[in-house]
């Protein structure tokens, strides 16, 4: 590391000679110490650049004090190569241009930080893409992948990156800029390669294994005239360490204009690898295979995961994957797998459904995430992560590896590309004792051994780095060790660029980040943690760098990320963040961190970490333990007092004659709330929510006692007798007696009592028809949500237990609880054990609550034969919470049955969440999350098209944001029961 006064020296002339940032501070030092392996170093800096005279100037100035340099794409390198001490060039902010696409020759030229998918968008119109494709497609950049020489599920077909590349533009540390490819010519560099590949011609023609996925050492072979000399092939999978790639020029693939995927189920995983050479000469596009312990990693980590449901039986199965110009030629292809794989007792099953397909690929996809964690908190980790053998020797291969595991006493689930013999696995290796690195460091030796002796490689796709570069002499003679230090000379003679990595490497048991980052804090956490055993520091080791939170699209995390592009506001660089300030050598001062309270503060705690990362980070959990441990017995921030304590100012509130509340409501709009939003710390451009001028609960005669619909619906204002009546007849089938079907308990939340009475009249009146006999709590309940999400835990354990005691009775007696806000019932059901672990009372409510929607989805023939006239289209914003811990199946099952065409937005965040888009400072970000996808859909979509949006947090937000007024689904469920009406809570709001 160099001292501080040349650290300063160096910032300082980064930052005049480029004009992209330059960051040396703590924080991003430490967001950029680890990658997706086990290895943590601390770079000297980060550089972000904004095109190639800024990375020319950089690599100028380092080369003046003599610092390494290393290129990074997405950082989701698995061997250790994207982290070292060094400065950092991070390629993905500005320098992610797609500059041509060529489709007569089949070409594209792109710039490093490109990522994946973007490419294969662009090429898409054309009928093409760009053939390897890592699971991290979403997120990998194109200059990664050729750092790795990545390659991904459909190498079968379409090779490694190595395959698909035909030209780089790239500088050497010393200020070189060469455009190199095949048969490249010239003094220098590649006449000092051209010699070395006529020097060990011989040595590389019988030591390289004829392996399609030999990833590890550099490609020497690409050196001999045969493969025509190609000096761009040749620094594939050199990972940084030989010089900057500035601009590609890579190869595209036809892409058939349909897909289908067999899935094969057999006994175990040893029998579907037996099988794959017979599969592979029916020319599929992808063969990739499952053990039944990633399977069950899923399903216990996920237990609202649907898709392996559509599993065929067996233990070890096949994915593979077939085209064809129509979707029944890639049935047919498909079923011609099936056909051949039947003699051998495969199970089997046909999938061409894309949504269907989408989400088997998805278990598949996520699999590096989910077996890094068993379901009592069990560590797994990469290091001996993608060996690949030959795959005729596959089977024989996995079963002596299953063999070895056991004699080291260590175990893992795997998957991998069983087409090209390549096996990933996450072991549970002991990183944080002397004695279990003493064994990790045995384990990989011997792994590397067995690995040769089936004459394979070391790596099969995600490189050498760190994790295997020290084992390339059991893989190679000493005369190819030598080479590969020849030709990085050629490349760095000063070994800056990256230094390290495949050649004199770094101990592989060195740096290990679990074993370094030991904790410093206290671990004595105020939330239970009771998926990570107890314990805080545990948790924040759950994000291992996937960077599955660093996507452009798709699900629910990360929103702040989404609006800033910033790595301080992804899962990922919060959880680094959160890890190093518990290590305490970067991030100083513990909880008292102003590096993690910054890149806190724009976490909206939507939950989408818990269900979207493959290892569920759950950020929002953390976030409460930092502010709780932060602020803890400090003064706090006003929003803290103001919306922190919500549910208690509305429960005064609410005791209010209505003639009161109007003129709160009117003073909220005046120049007084104007003051009041400045002393409470809610930002000035939102509108105080008008509040309902008579609490749901205050129009119940007899709290405690079962709600009928007519007294219910007498109860609730602007309703006249002849509605009464018209509801009461207007069903298509007679409505059951109420109380036939048992009763149910309704929490009346917060947000829907005071808010949005008519919401809770509607479900009342739809579970009543249905039979229920509906009852409410004596006393108002609350589930402690607001006092959680602002750290305040001591509150909310007090008011949840009140509310724990208040709904005792009915708990004892099996009484099932109906919740109506979706952000309510996720706390019902996951914060409440988290607040109190040992209380059997909110284990009760955790698995005794359910949703409106699950209520419903038990009667939906009843509901369909109850509902006639025009189907009704909706736009479904679904809650983030919702998404997180309930689920949606339900939902959609209840709103196809009440007639309603839904079409669910995959918008993420509505960016309200809360109190988060009421804060001061957070209007913009939050108003950036609802325009990404919400807001422009819901203006883009017809007049007669509702807006379905359970959750208030995002009601609010659309009403806010000036479009039509939001529905939940108990007032369309209403509307279609009782159709002559407008809906009951329409006409009452």
């Amino acid at each position: 590391m160099l001292p501080d006064h040349d650290a300063a020296d160096l910032h300082r002339d980064l930052s005049r000679a480029l004009r992209g940032p330059v960051r040396f501070d703590a924080a991003h030092r430490a967001m950029y110490s680890a990658d997706a392996s086990n290895y943590r170093r601390v770079p000297i800096g980060v550089v972000t650049p904004v095109d190639t005279d800024d990375v020319e100037a950089a690599i100028s100035v380092c080369s003046i004090y003599g610092v390494p340099v290393l290129p990074r794409g997405a950082g989701t390198s698995i061997a250790g190569q994207a982290v070292n001490t060094a400065v950092v060039l991070d390629f993905a902010t500005h320098l992610n241009a797609i500059e041509s696409i060529d489709p007569d020759a089949r070409t594209a030229r792109v710039q490093p930080g490109v990522v994946l998918d973007r490419l294969r968008d662009a090429a898409r119109p054309h009928g093409l893409t760009f053939g390897p494709d890592p699971s991290t497609h979403n997120r990998c950049t194109l200059g990664g992948m050729i750092g790795n020489n990545a390659c991904g599920s459909h190498s079968v077909a379409w090779g490694k990156t190595v395959d698909n590349v035909h030209a780089l533009d790239v500088l050497t540390y010393r200020g070189q800029r060469l455009e190199v490819g095949r048969g490249t010519a010239g003094p220098g560099i590649p006449a000092e390669l051209r010699a070395l590949g006529d020097r060990l011609g011989e040595q590389v023609r019988t030591s390289f294994p004829d392996l399609t996925r030999r990833v590890s050492g550099y490609n020497l072979d690409q050196l001999l005239p045969e493969n025509g000399f190609d000096l761009a092939k040749a620094l594939v999978g050199t990972e940084g360490t030989c010089a900057t790639v500035l601009g590609a020029t890579v190869r595209l693939v036809e892409s058939p204009a349909a897909r289908a995927l067999a899935v094969l189920g057999f006994p175990d995983a040893y029998v579907a690898a037996d099988h794959v050479v017979p599969v592979r000469e029916l020319s599929p596009l992808t063969i990739e295979g499952m053990d039944a312990g990633l399977i069950a990693a899923l399903r216990a980590a996920n237990p609202l995961e649907t898709a392996s449901r559509a599993l065929p039986d067996g233990a070890g199965w096949l994915y593979v994957e077939t085209g064809g110009a129509t979707r029944a030629e890639a049935e047919a292809a498909a079923q011609a797998v099936v056909a051949a794989m039947k003699p051998y007792g495969a199970t089997s099953v046909v999938v061409s459904d894309p949504a269907a397909m989408k989400a088997l690929w998805r278990i598949r996809e996520d699999g590096a995430g989910i077996v890094t964690r068993s379901p009592d908190g069990g560590e797994a980790w990469p290091g001996w992560e993608d060996a690949a053998v030959p795959p005729e020797r596959f089977g024989s291969y996995l079963r002596e590896f299953d063999a070895l595991l056991a004699r080291h006493d260590r175990r893992g689930a795997y998957y991998g590309h069983f087409g090209d013999g390549c096996l990933h696995i996450r072991i549970d290796f002991d990183l944080l004792t002397e004695a279990g690195i003493a064994n990790f460091r045995t384990f990989m030796e011997d792994a590397a051994d067995l690995a040769v002796a089936h004459g394979g490689s070391l790596s099969g796709e995600h490189g050498d780095g760190t994790a295997r570069a020290e084992l390339l002499p059991r893989m190679y003679p000493p005369e190819i060790i030598a080479g590969f230090a020849d030709f990085k000379r050629v490349w760095d003679p000063d070994d800056r660029m990256n230094p390290g990595m495949v050649v004199r490497p770094k101990r592989m048991d060195e740096d290990l980040r679990i074993f370094v980052g030991m904790p410093t804090i206290a671990d004595a956490p105020m939330l239970a943690f009771g998926h990570d055993r107890g314990s805080f520091t545990r948790a924040t080791r759950r994000c291992l760098g996937v960077g599955k939170c660093v996507t452009e699209s798709g699900g629910v995390m990360c929103p702040s990320y989404r609006a800033t592009g910033e790595e301080m506001h992804s899962t990922r660089g919060r959880a680094r963040l959160l890890f190093e300030m518990a290590n305490g050598e970067v991030i100083t001062g513990g909880w008292d961190s102003s590096e993690v309270d910054e890149a806190l503060d724009l976490c909206l705690s939507c939950k989408g970490c818990k269900r979207d990362c493959p290892v569920g980070v759950d950020m929002a959990a953390y976030k409460t333990e930092f502010l709780a441990q932060r602020y803890q017995g400090k003064v706090r921030p006003a929003s803290h007092y103001s919306m922190g304590n919500l549910p208690r100012w509305l429960r005064l509130v609410g005791r209010l004659p209505a003639r009161v509340v109007d003129v709160l409501n009117a003073a909220a709009r005046s120049p007084l709330g104007a003051l009041a939003k400045r002393a409470g710390g809610i930002t000035p451009e939102r509108a105080i929510p008008p509040i309902a001028r008579m609490a749901y609960t205050r129009t119940t005669p007899r709290p405690g006692a079962a709600v009928g619909l007519g007294s219910r619906l007498r109860a609730r204002l602007g309703h006249s007798r002849r509605a009464l009546l018209r509801s009461d007849r207007s069903t298509a089938t007679p409505r059951r007696p109420a109380g036939t079907r048992g009763r149910v308990l309704l929490w009346p939340d917060t947000f829907t009592n005071h808010f949005d009475p008519g919401v809770a009249s509607d479900a009342v009146a739809v579970l009543t028809a249905l039979g229920y006999s509906v009852e409410l709590p004596p006393r108002e309940v609350c589930c402690g949500l607001t006092w959680t999400s602002t750290g305040q835990v001591d509150a909310a354990r007090r008011v949840l237990k009140r509310s724990l005691r208040t709904v005792a009775p009915w708990l004892a007696e099996g009484v099932p609880v109906v919740g109506l806000e979706p952000s309510c019932t996720a706390a019902l059901r996951a914060d409440g054990p988290e607040l109190l672990p040992g209380e059997p009372l909110a284990a009760a409510l955790a698995t005794g609550v359910r949703t409106f929607a699950e209520v419903l989805a038990d009667h939906t023939d009843e509901l369909a034969a109850a509902v006639s006239g025009p189907r009704q289209k909706a736009l479904v914003q679904v809650h983030c919470h919702q998404h997180a811990e309930l689920g949606t199946e339900d939902d959609r099952a209840v709103m196809a049955a009440i007639g309603v065409d839904a079409e669910v937005l995959d918008s993420g965040c509505c960016g309200l969440a809360g109190n988060f888009g009421f804060e001061k400072g957070h209007y913009e970000v939050s108003m950036a999350c609802a325009e990404r996808v919400l807001l422009p859909a819901v203006r883009a979509a017809e007049a007669d098209v509702e807006v379905l949006a359970d959750g208030f947090s995002c009601r609010t937000q659309l009403r806010q944001a000036g479009t039509r007024e939001p529905v939940h689904l108990a007032q369309l469920a209403a509307r279609a029961m009782f159709r002559d009406t407008e809906g009951i809570g329409r006409q009452t709001k």
